[in-house]
């Protein structure tokens, strides 16, 4: 029977903690894939993201297989649960897009799959023992950095923009604590594999929270000001196309009859409907 140290129940405690918060991270993608199977199109989205995760999911879930701790079946559980659901992720990508993204798709799963069976027989093959464990972790440490660099780009995003429209918040903040309950688990259970690249999960976690603090009434403004601009720029784009319609049908009122009729209604329906969200358009009336 194992022994209950304290150091093995503050790793089973934060285990634990890591395995809820790491599923709900891996299932924030759901109202998206909800809205692709409702409308039966991917919309432009990209399917990079979730084959990435598969990846490190399945070799992640490798490198778990190979601890000798008894502690190590949390991150057996998390990557198990991860390799399903990136899975599905992939699956319905798969299934309702285009032509030519379903192809790129299949080519990274084809590129996927070959590089993890290399990583298995070199591993097998080469190592032995710690030293196969060492050289598994450490491509799960190169490849986790990997991941948690991605960020980097949104976040000049924000700096540039001064905007956290495209950096959610709830997202942001699931990923933090993800990484800073991982990083204690991995230094309670003295793994140098997973502690690592969590701490530049945590680096990057708090750098966002920081953008967030400072960008977050500036995004407030930034969106007001483009709603506006955007109703003024439409509702002066309307009257320009229908006074242009009325003074057309003065030159020929045979031909255009019909659009200068067609101009009133949209002008009532634009005086009339201030207040109803947006305006249709002449074209769409």
């Amino acid at each position: 029977m194992a022994t209950f140290t304290t150091d093995n129940l503050w790793v089973l405690t934060f285990g634990v903690l890591g395995n809820i918060i790491s599923i709900v991270v891996f299932l924030a993608p759901v109202p998206t894939f909800w809205r692709i199977c409702r409308r039966k199109s991917t919309e432009g989205f990209e399917s990079v993201p979730y084959v990435v995760s598969l990846f490190s999911a399945m070799l992640w879930l490798y490198y778990a297989s190979l601890k000798s701790e008894s502690n190590a079946f949390l991150l057996i559980t998390v990557n198990s649960v991860g390799c399903v659901i990136e899975t599905i992720y992939v699956a319905l990508y798969i299934a309702y897009a285009p032509k030519k993204a379903r192809m790129l798709t299949l080519r990274l799963l084809l590129l996927n799959f070959g590089g993890y069976c290399s990583i298995l027989l070199l591993s097998h093959f080469l190592a032995k023992g710690s030293a196969r464990v060492q050289l598994v972790g450490w491509i799960c440490v190169a490849l986790s950095v990997a991941v948690f660099a991605a960020p980097l780009s949104v976040i000049r995003m924000v700096i540039r923009t001064k905007s956290v429209e495209f950096m959610p918040f709830s997202l942001s903040f699931f990923l933090m604590l993800s990484a800073v309950t991982w990083l204690l688990y991995g230094l309670f259970l003295k793994d140098l594999y997973v502690a690592c690249p969590n701490v530049l999960g945590v680096t990057f976690g708090v750098l966002q929270m920081a953008l967030h603090a400072i960008y977050r009434k500036g995004n407030t403004i930034v969106m007001e000001a483009e709603n506006n601009d955007t109703s003024v720029v439409k509702q002066s784009s309307d009257i320009q196309s229908c006074n242009g319609h009325a003074i057309a049908s003065h030159i020929d009122t045979n031909v255009f009859d019909e659009d200068k009729e067609k101009c009133e209604r949209s002008l009532i329906i634009f005086i009339e409907a201030p207040d109803k969200g947006p305006v249709a358009t002449p074209s769409e009336v």
